[in-house]
C-alpha cells in the first residue's frame, strides 16, 4: 500500500509541475484569471481529487484566510473560487528558475520574512492588487501544519486587513495533508471538504480579531473532524 502511495505521489507531483509549465506557456494567450484556473483544474482532474463545499464564497470578499496543510491547497482554492486570486507567498518561491514565473506573471505577492521593509511593500502590493480586481489570498500560519492544529497566525494578515478595512473571509480545508503529503511522499485520491465561513470587515479597533479567528477556525475544524469518521 505504501509503495502504491509513493508511486501515486510521484505521479501527482509530475502533474503539478506539468500544470505549472502549462500555466506559464498559456498565460499571455488567455484572459485573467484563466491560466491559474486551468492549471489547477488540470491537477484536480488528472490526480482525481474532488471537493465538497460548505458555505458560500462572498461576492465582495477582498481577502481569503486559509489554513495550510498541503501543497495541494492552492489548486483546491483555485478550483472552488470564482475570484481572481493574488496569492501571498515567500519571496524565495518567486526566485525559482522558470517556475517562479507562475507566481510573477499572475501578480502574486512576494514577502520576505523578518523584513520590516517587506511589510511596507506588502501593503503597497495589496493596494495595487485590490485596485485591479484581485482577491488577496493568504495562509496566515505562514507554513504548512499537518498535525491537525493550526499554528499561530502571523500578524501580516491583520496588518493588511486593518490598513484597508478589507472584507475578510476565512476558509477551512479539511485534511488536505491526508491526501497529498510532500514530506512523506504520499498521495491518494479523495474528496476534500472546503468550508467557507462568514465574511466580516476587519476592525482595527479590535486587537484580537486575528487570534480569535484562529480559535474559531480551529473549533470548526475540530468539530468537523469529530463528527465525520471518514477523516480518521
Amino acid at each position: 500500500m505504501k509503495i502504491f502511495a509513493h508511486i501515486s505521489w510521484f505521479f501527482a507531483t509530475v502533474i503539478i509541475f506539468a500544470s505549472l509549465t502549462f500555466l506559464i506557456l498559456i498565460f499571455h494567450f488567455v484572459p485573467e484569471p484563466l491560466a491559474p484556473k486551468i492549471s489547477s483544474w488540470i491537477i484536480r482532474l488528472s490526480i482525481f481529487f474532488t471537493t465538497e463545499i460548505e458555505g458560500q464564497e462572498h461576492p465582495d470578499t477582498q481577502m481569503f484566510l486559509l489554513n495550510h496543510q498541503s501543497d495541494l491547497d492552492i489548486a483546491v482554492m483555485e478550483t472552488v473560487s470564482k475570484k481572481n486570486l493574488a496569492w501571498v507567498a515567500k519571496k524565495e518561491l518567486f526566485e525559482i528558475p522558470f517556475f517562479g514565473l507562475s507566481l510573477k506573471w499572475p501578480q502574486d505577492i512576494a514577502v520576505e520574512r523578518q523584513s520590516k521593509t517587506s511589510l511596507i511593500k506588502l501593503l503597497k502590493d495589496v493596494k495595487h492588487r485590490i485596485s485591479i480586481g484581485k482577491t488577496i489570498t493568504m495562509f496566515p500560519e505562514g507554513t504548512r501544519s499537518n498535525k491537525g492544529k493550526m499554528l499561530p497566525f502571523k500578524s501580516g494578515a491583520k496588518l493588511v486587513a486593518d490598513k484597508y478595512a478589507l472584507r475578510v473571509q476565512p476558509v477551512i480545508f479539511m485534511q488536505t495533508a491526508k491526501y497529498y503529503n510532500i514530506k512523506n511522499f504520499y498521495y491518494k485520491p479523495g474528496k476534500i471538504k472546503v468550508i467557507f465561513l462568514d465574511s466580516f470587515i476587519a476592525d482595527k479597533s479590535n486587537p484580537d480579531w486575528l487570534s480569535d479567528l484562529r480559535v474559531q477556525m480551529q473549533k470548526v475544524y475540530d468539530d468537523e473532524l469529530s463528527n465525520n469518521p471518514s477523516y480518521r
